[in-house]
């Protein structure tokens, strides 16, 4: 030990206490949280400072990215080359920051999670929008204080006219605490800023009506907007964000669902992996292939599915187990006056214009400073020309310089500073125009100083000027939206969103769906199944039609006893020759489960409408259930158990009754029964059923269900799958109580064939039979006569020894075609246009 020198000894707890303590706020405070007036971190600022010192802004020539480390990290921060670099970096990539402050030349990385070239690779210089967050810096508008080594002075905010916090948010984790702020809208931030300057009595609701939501630089869709809403008013909240996804269709016919857009911050290639993972582990299925087939015109990740694969269900499996869904945790944590607050929108928006306001005061105590020093030269100098003679006489007679000053100054009552400016003035101001010249800068210097002291005397004035350059920035460098925002159907009704016009849903027997204007159907003469133009496939046709407005409800019924819905809106639009949407990935129904029944209803909040209507469903084995359409009027996203079905049993049929029309159900083996609606009690939605028809053999079964409004109007027409067919009155069918063996509705033979369909038809109709061949044959309902109960029918479709009918639709009859065609136009086959029901 030296001498003088002595051990003092301390408690080892107090001192790691008190350590810990100054380097906690030393992190808090120098380093991982932003300044809540221009949005920086310590780093952050140097950068751009060093950055402007060099000279390296947007109009002038980019300078290795080296080059600009160094004179950072030699001045200001005295850190690793590392981290300066890479807060460059970050401010450099398009898809870390909504607004990037920094041009970069050279590999920056990627969103794949690539990292930067070394920096004596890259270069860089300032963006344009980084040289806002810098004007008027060197008129004092902020405080400085001096660097590490005491021998350059460094700003300790930037005056930036950015609201820069909000629109580029931040993320940084301190000790005890850590701050997670989200980008958002500069036209929507500055808008939102202007309004709490004309009001500051706003609040979060009218603040709302400005900033809608974050606004994420990689874009996506910001799903649901409870966290957005609680981000606003706390400060914290939990903002879901989903990837934009769409189903494409390729020539082959397959779906592949097409990723644009990705979660903030989602790393593109590890999500690529994940997906391949997830496929391979079997935790997805329905997916055949990844490919990123993303370029220089943007991202394009593409799932291709297998063909039995529903899009939908995918795509919901991907949002769950994937970052195709992730959340971003809003948690407001910014330096006020030094000290870490959790802020809420209107807290950022508030101290930024706080800010503004100092700095724009500062700038104009400087400008008017400036002002009066060259006023009060000016006034020396025009005095000096006044009396030009008699100065330059002075100055001649003087022996040196410091003697000319004295004299001027005895003589003209002139300051030390008005002499040396008319002893170091130039000949050439001696001339008139000169002397103008002079008289014309005073004049524009006395008004000058006139607007800055109002400016510093007026509160009102200054929040004008703040506004005013606001406004300035939108115009300069404000933008659309990148990120969607999907309302949640509890905060907001999606019918608020669409107009309640008229449409025609066409269904095809294949199962593909689709909605079309009516106005497409009164406007044009020609169209429909056959015209030319349709995409239908070979084997299919549009099998129901129904009138609609955007806002009804279409109910969906499978064999397994489940009902779905689709509200019109969300059915896919297309033109009349289109194809439409297969309605398997419309829903989320298993990949073993089928559509079997469609109904239309129009609107399921009101309650006398699903109080005063029935749904009645039909299964294979006989089963009959009949419940209150008001037990269905409560969507769900993955469905509802509509009926229980046994294990050997499936629903074939489901219809919207009154309450009171005649049922007629048929079975395999040519017998039928008939009976009223008023015999099936109502049940609720969980229940089986009670037994409708009985059946005999195992090998028998129902094979359709028919719900009867008008028994005068409408006929019963049964075929058999050997091609004959019957079509007869309904009353020939005598009324029995339900669950009998029913009449016998065609007498079945080896030649007929069994019973394979019962259809309630008119004159209106026509009868599309499929062929176990493929071949698709159209019967015209008028054509065939009625004929008694019992008999054998008479052949509708002659078969070949070895066919037979493979299913029967009815289909509303064409009319005759007005118009006329030409040759082209005419479709082998088509004869007309479809009848449009009319809405009951």
């Amino acid at each position: 030990m030296a001498e003088g020198e002595k051990i003092i000894k301390i408690n080892i707890e107090e001192e790691m206490k008190s350590a810990y303590i100054d380097y906690s706020m030393s992190v808090i405070v120098s380093r991982a949280l932003p300044d809540v007036r221009d949005g920086f971190k310590p780093v952050h600022r140097r950068v751009l400072f060093g950055m402007s010192e060099l000279g390296v802004t947007a109009s002038k020539p980019y300078k290795k990215s080296a080059r600009i480390v160094g004179e950072v990290l030699g001045k200001y921060h005295p850190h690793g080359d590392s981290s300066v670099y890479f807060a460059m970096v970050r401010m450099a990539q398009d898809w870390s920051l909504r607004y990037p402050l920094v041009d970069g030349q050279g590999n920056f990385g990627s969103v794949d999670g690539d990292s930067p070239a070394a920096m004596r690779y890259t270069e860089a210089r300032l963006n344009k929008i980084a040289e806002e967050t810098l004007v008027d810096i060197d008129k004092r508008t902020v405080d400085f204080q001096l660097n590490f080594d005491d021998s350059l002075k460094e700003p300790t905010v930037l005056p930036t006219r950015i609201p820069n916090l909000l629109v580029n948010g931040a993320s940084g984790i301190a000790v005890g605490m850590a701050t997670n702020m989200p980008p958002h809208n500069l036209t929507e931030i500055i808008n939102a800023t202007v309004a709490y300057i004309e009001n500051p009595e706003i609040d979060i609701d009218g603040l709302c009506e400005y900033v809608k939501a974050p606004d994420f630089p990689t874009g996506g869709i910001i799903y649901g907007y409870k966290g957005v809403r609680d981000a606003f008013e706390t400060g914290r909240g939990k903002v879901v964000v989903r990837a934009k996804a769409e189903v494409e269709t390729d020539s082959n016919g397959r779906e592949k669902i097409v990723i644009s857009e990705i979660p903030y911050l989602v790393n593109k290639a590890e999500l690529i992996i994940k997906i391949a993972d997830l496929v391979n582990d079997k935790k997805i299925e329905g997916i055949s292939n990844v490919n990123d087939e993303s370029d220089r015109r943007g991202m394009r990740i593409v799932v291709d599915l297998k063909r039995d694969a529903i899009a939908n269900v995918v795509l919901n499996n991907l949002y769950k187990f994937t970052a195709l869904q992730s959340s971003f945790s809003v948690n407001n944590i910014a330096l006020v006056k030094g000290r870490p607050e959790l802020l809420n929108l209107k807290g950022m928006i508030s101290n930024f214009v706080e800010h503004r306001h100092d700095v724009v005061v500062r700038r104009t105590q400087y400008e008017l400073e400036q002002a009066e020093k060259r006023a009060h030269i000016l006034e020396g100098l025009i005095i000096a020309s006044d009396n030009i003679d008699e100065v330059i006489k002075i100055i001649r007679a003087a022996s040196n310089p410091e003697e000319a000053r004295n004299n001027l100054i005895e003589r003209f009552k002139l300051s030390d500073i008005q002499a040396r400016a008319i002893v170091e003035m130039r000949l050439r101001q001696l001339t008139g125009l000169e002397q103008d010249k002079l008289r014309n800068e005073f004049d524009e210097l006395v008004k000058e100083i006139a607007h800055l002291k109002d400016i510093l005397s007026n509160e009102s004035l200054r929040m004008e000027i703040i506004t005013e350059e606001l406004v300035e920035i939108k115009a300069k460098y404000g933008d659309e939206r990148k990120t969607e925002i999907v309302y949640s159907s509890e905060e907001f009704n999606p019918e608020d969103f669409y107009a309640d016009d008229e449409m025609i849903i066409t269904i095809s027997h294949l199962g593909y769906i689709k909605r079309t204007p009516l106005a497409e159907f009164r406007t044009q003469s020609r169209g429909g199944v056959g015209s030319k133009g349709s995409t239908t496939r070979d084997q299919d046709f549009i099998e129901h039609i129904y009138p609609a407005t955007m806002h009804n409800t279409m109910l969906f019924f499978t064999k397994k006893g489940r009902c779905f819905w689709l509200k019109v809106y969300e059915i896919p639009e297309g033109a009349k020759s289109t194809k439409g949407r297969a309605i398997q990935n419309l829903l989320n129904i298993e990949g073993d489960d089928q559509v079997k029944a469609f109904i239309k209803v129009k609107k399921l909040n009101e309650e006398d409408y699903v109080n005063s209507n029935y749904i009645v469903m039909g299964t294979k084995k006989g089963i009959i259930k009949k419940s209150l359409l008001a037990d269905y009027s409560r969507p769900r996203v993955n469905g509802v158990n509509a009926i229980t079905i046994k294990e050997d049993d499936e629903l074939i049929q489901a219809r919207l009754t009154n309450g009171e029309t005649e049922i007629l159900m048929a079975t395999r083996s040519g017998r039928a029964i008939r009976f009223n609606e008023t015999n099936i009690r109502t049940i609720g939605r969980t229940g089986q059923g009670v037994r409708g028809i009985s059946i005999d053999t195992e090998v028998d079964e129902v094979v359709g269900m028919i719900c009867v409004n008008n028994i005068q109007e409408e006929d019963a027409l049964v075929v058999s799958e050997n091609g004959f067919g019957k079509r007869s009155k309904i009353e020939d069918y005598r009324i029995t109580n339900r669950g009998g063996k029913g009449v016998k509705t065609m007498k079945i033979t080896e030649k007929t064939g069994a019973l394979i369909s019962i259809k309630n038809v008119t004159d209106e109709h026509d009868l599309m039979i499929i062929n176990k061949s493929g071949i698709t044959i159209r019967l015209a309902m008028s054509e065939l006569r009625t004929m008694g109960r019992a008999t054998q029918g008479v052949k509708v479709i002659n078969l070949k020894k070895t066919d037979q009918i493979a299913s029967v639709a009815r289909v509303p009859a064409y009319k005759e075609e007005v118009a006329t065609e030409t040759e082209e136009d005419q479709v082998e086959g088509s004869e007309g246009t479809p009848e449009i029901p009319t809405e009951e």
